[in-house]
């Protein structure tokens, strides 16, 4: 159920305007999930679709920390007055975006080195978790797998302050032991 995630594409402004005309009918999302290009969609639908299992709902942007980075600045800077809680931010390459985010706002970063173009994504691992004092970002994995941890991170943050979402990460907590023990002996 990718439509709770999807957002027109448009202007931050025009994106606040959409988002408190969107509140008066509903809570609004608590998670921003950006990434760097189209390309990481296909390795962050894994973090939306954990996000949507826990039934924590998110805002997904497309945003450039060197092609937009004025756009992404102020996406970051006005995060909280949406009400967002948690920001998640994934790039490849430089991956600089988790880095200018944090930077942008005291909201808890979550950041996913994608695979890029070379070093199989270490260039990215290094350029996201080598943040200086004072302006940190929480690293994941490389790819898919910090893609759901980061999601399941961000509701164990909810969770905090939100009972709902701390027993759906409970309960998916449980789904997962579950599914290894239900493997029993590998030869059968």
């Amino acid at each position: 159920m990718l439509a709770m995630c999807n957002v027109p594409a448009f202007s931050v402004l025009q994106y606040e305007d959409y988002l408190r005309k969107r509140r008066k009918t509903m809570a609004g999302p608590l998670v921003g999930v950006v990434m760097g290009s189209k390309s990481d969609w296909g390795t962050m639908e894994h973090c939306v679709s954990t996000l949507e299992s826990l039934g924590i709902e998110c805002e997904v942007r497309v945003l450039s920390a060197h092609r937009t980075p004025h756009v992404a600045a102020e996406f970051a800077q006005t995060a909280e007055a949406r009400g967002i809680e948690v920001m998640i931010a994934a790039a490849g390459g430089a991956a600089h975006l988790a880095g200018v985010v944090a930077s942008m706002t005291t909201l808890p970063v979550l950041g996913v080195p994608m695979v890029g173009w070379s070093l199989d994504g270490m260039d990215s691992l290094l350029a996201t978790v080598q943040m200086p004092r004072g302006v940190p970002v929480a690293t994941f994995a490389i790819g898919k797998a910090g893609a759901v941890n980061a999601a399941l991170c961000a509701g164990q943050i909810l969770g905090l302050k939100h009972e709902a979402i701390r027993e759906a990460v409970k309960r998916d907590r449980e789904e997962r032991r579950q599914a290894v023990l239900a493997v029993g002996d590998p030869r059968e």
